[in-house]
């Protein structure tokens, strides 16, 4: 039987990079995006290398993942695998001058989004059985601290949580979960990021030799090929330009 995998935010950046690494490898997939023509475009292409299904999904709406789940095709009543990549970050100013509607965003997103389709897809996780994973995208920033990750980092700190917890409750399945925690990665994330603001997108990577999507597709593709008997709790990677600064310390002026 062919493997299948479900992957959530499939138009751009880690989630097309994983939809090509795993059509070329001849995985049946299931690609859910919010961008139509952008799916159905890649859908198309991919299509020709395998079979290939386009949900065009915002993973925030409970009702209709559940639809669009309990509708999927019987080729799909077992999953392999489920990257659950959709998500992202809002702004970078200080938590006192945060939207709230950016914060309701990416905790729909990144936290209920990613709710959602785990739940919902269990079912098909557990009866693949062994060999069956989830890799949740989390994030360095859900492990480490940074001026402007408030929500960001909290909810990718979720995630890291979630997973190890998940993994208890699967016990027994047959069924793994990682959490993956890239650092510095180039792609329409921080584009989303800065609200469109291409300057401050080439002056973060300019010389900076980030982590690509491919990297992370491989990586992800890496991890669920593993032998069964193998689960990578947690996998944090970073460019080797990047890593950790001195702690801030704010001193009183005068003294």
């Amino acid at each position: 039987m062919r493997s299948s995998v479900f992957i959530t935010g499939a138009t751009s950046g880690f989630g097309e990079a994983c939809a090509r690494r795993f059509a070329a490898a001849g995985w049946a997939l299931v690609l859910t995006g919010r961008r139509a023509e952008r799916l159905q475009a890649l859908a198309d292409e991919l299509g020709a290398q395998t079979e290939v299904l386009a949900l065009v999904l915002d993973v925030r709406d409970r009702d209709a993942m559940q639809q669009a789940i309990e509708q999927l095709p019987p080729a799909f009543n077992t999953l392999r695998g489920l990257i659950n990549n959709a998500g992202l970050a809002l702004g970078t100013t200080p938590a006192q001058q945060c939207s709230l509607d950016d914060w309701d965003t990416m905790v729909d997103t990144n936290i209920k989004g990613l709710l959602y389709s785990t739940r919902l897809l269990l079912p098909r996780l557990i009866a693949h059985g062994a060999g069956a994973g989830i890799v949740n995208l989390g994030s360095i920033a859900g492990n480490w601290p940074y001026p402007g990750s408030h929500v960001y980092g909290a909810s990718k700190a979720f995630v890291r949580q979630f997973s190890l917890s998940l993994r208890c409750d699967l016990q027994g399945t047959g069924v793994r979960v990682t959490n993956l925690e890239p650092g510095l990665c180039e792609s329409e994330f921080s584009q989303v990021r800065f609200a469109g603001d291409q300057a401050r997108y080439d002056a973060l990577y300019t010389g900076a030799q980030a982590i690509q999507p491919a990297d992370i597709a491989e990586t992800i593709f890496w991890l669920l090929n593993q032998p069964a008997h193998i689960n990578i709790n947690s996998l944090e990677l970073m460019p080797v330009s990047q890593s950790w600064s001195n702690f801030a310390i704010e001193r009183a002026q005068g003294t």
